[in-house]
């Protein structure tokens, strides 16, 4: 009965000791990858600092350690500000993200409009208005122009004056007159006959007015050369 309980005492001391010595080696496994880890690490860190003096030797002239304390102080003064300035900028961010269908939209509209323009010949019809006004840059001169514009106003008035109702019922009458005038005057008139017809009112009423017409235009003319010998 001893003899049994000691075997299950050394057996159990084995297993105690493979426990342990299986612990050892994990132990001893770690402690050899920590310590190729630390290796490369070092291998790495100080291939990075080789490599960040080697870099920095073309700016280390501009700045030394003062700094870039003077910086990290500076930062670390305005961190509550660069945090506003984050929060201002997911702000505008979401502001996008929220007006980007809104410009998808006006941007179709704007598309359509074009289009329906388009279809109505508006282009076209800029196009062309382009070359008349190409036409006239290139027929006038810029003497021509200047003249225009000292007597537009006189030209305004004139048109004005042309648009009047009576004015345009008066040049109807005359158009009309002229359209349907078919006279056929006599080769062998008289004298006579010319003075009896002048008696009539119609004819007196008729050479009236075209006595003062020519001279109205008579005194038109003579107001002009004065104008230009006067600017002159």
């Amino acid at each position: 009965m001893e003899t049994l309980e000691l075997q299950k005492e050394i057996q159990s001391l084995h297993e105690k000791l493979d426990f342990l010595t299986e612990q050892m080696k994990r132990q001893q496994q770690q402690q050899r990858e920590f310590k190729e880890l630390k290796d490369d690490m070092a291998l790495i860190g100080k291939d990075m600092f080789n490599a960040a003096v080697t870099e920095l030797q073309d700016v280390a002239p501009y700045f030394d350690t003062g700094d870039i304390i003077h910086l990290v102080k500076r930062l670390l003064r305005n961190v509550r500000n660069l945090n506003k300035m984050l929060e201002h900028m997911e702000s505008a961010q979401d502001l996008f993200n929220d007006l980007q269908p809104l410009g998808k939209q006006i941007y179709i509209e704007i598309m359509e409009t074009l289009n329906e323009l388009d279809r109505k010949g508006y282009f076209e019809f800029f196009s062309e208005a382009a070359k008349i006004v190409d036409t006239v840059v290139t027929s006038f001169s810029v003497e021509d122009v200047r003249l225009l514009r000292e007597n537009i106003t006189t030209i305004l008035l004139t048109v004005k004056s042309m648009t009047q109702p009576e004015m345009l019922s008066s040049v109807n009458n005359a158009l009309s007159f002229f359209g349907k005038m078919d006279i056929d005057i006599d080769q062998d008139i008289r004298m006579m006959d010319l003075f009896r017809r002048m008696r009539d009112p119609e004819v007196k009423k008729g050479m009236a007015f075209m006595l003062e017409f020519v001279k109205s235009m008579a005194q038109n003319g003579h107001k002009v050369k004065q104008t230009s010998k006067q600017e002159d």
